[in-house]
């Protein structure tokens, strides 16, 4: 099977792609390494340095005619959004419509698409399901959201297959502090350095937290279930900031001293989803808790403090 990943050169896309390859799938990475690193493609993929909304990549992907499209590149940074709103719709709304039309062009059967929680906003419920309404508190969250419904609509018309995995907050080794970065890398990066986390508001507010392997297993279970599916990719459960830093304590082995900043625009205050439609329709669950995903991430991200 001939598979294309934009984003592959990324975090979570370098790790989907590692796993294509060992189920056997010839993979063509797209992507134009502004966030990602050449180094992250796996040896056996192809790499296309190119920008999903150039001609480049539509050149591509019709000229390797995939069968499944895996479309993980974005802007995915919060702030960055509120600064440029327009770079952010440009790069997921734009980017993904040129991604759709190459899919077209190329025949491919269906396209995996890596929307986010961000989508739904501040819901004020405990849990989120799909059939919560989106209303996105960020520019971030409203060009996903945007990109998602493009999505179905050219499913609708031209017939093209489509799974949407709404993410959780991914973590995990390779993930870098800037771009897709988030809090888990930001804080590791800060130890890294022998500096404080810097927690924002009071740390109380929760995140699903799901470890990059299994958002992995969610993106290949999609290979061949989910059709026209847009489904939460999470684990049900919400950890708070600060207990992140006490799970990254008990990793360390003494205590983490942390400096205290104001609360950021856009950010969401909790977000926890319901992952019940994606373990029936995909056969998926989280394999990972936060206690052992947070573990592997620390050993892989600073391994001389074994």
């Amino acid at each position: 099977m001939i598979v294309a990943v934009t984003g592959g050169a990324g975090f979570i896309g370098s790790h989907l792609s590692e796993a294509l390859l060992a189920a056997g799938s010839a993979v063509h990475v797209i992507d134009n390494l502004s966030s990602g690193y050449r180094a992250n493609v796996p040896a056996g993929a192809v790499l296309h340095e190119a920008d999903i909304r150039s001609s480049e990549t539509r050149a591509v992907i019709a000229g390797i005619r995939p069968e499944i499209v895996y479309h993980l590149a974005a802007q995915a940074d919060v702030q960055r959004s509120i600064a440029d709103p327009a770079e952010d719709a440009s790069v997921n709304v734009e980017g993904t419509l040129n991604v759709l039309a190459a899919c077209r062009e190329g025949g491919a059967r269906k396209i995996v698409f890596a929307s986010t929680s961000a989508v739904y906003g501040n819901v004020g419920k405990e849990v989120v399901s799909e059939r919560d309404k989106a209303e996105p508190v960020s520019f971030y969250g409203l060009s996903k959201r945007t990109a998602e419904q493009y999505i179905r609509i050219y499913g609708q018309l031209h017939g093209l297959d489509y799974t949407i995995l709404r993410y959780g907050n991914v973590y995990g080794p390779r993930q870098t502090p800037k771009g897709e970065g988030g809090v888990v890398a930001v804080f590791l990066d800060r130890l890294r350095q022998a500096d404080s986390p810097v927690v924002h508001g009071d740390g109380e507010q929760t995140r699903d937290f799901v470890y990059v392997k299994d958002i992995v297993a969610a993106n290949l279970a999609a290979l061949n279930r989910g059709a026209r599916e847009t489904l939460n990719a999470g684990t049900g459960r919400a950890t708070s900031v600060n207990e992140l830093l006490r799970l990254l304590e008990q990793c360390r082995g003494v205590p983490i001293a942390r400096r205290h900043a104001p609360a950021r625009a856009g950010d969401i205050r909790h977000s926890r989803l319901d992952p019940r439609r994606a373990r029936r329709i995909l056969r998926w669950s989280a394999a990972y808790d936060a206690i052992a995903g947070i573990a592997e991430t620390y050993v892989s991200t600073l391994p001389s403090n074994r």
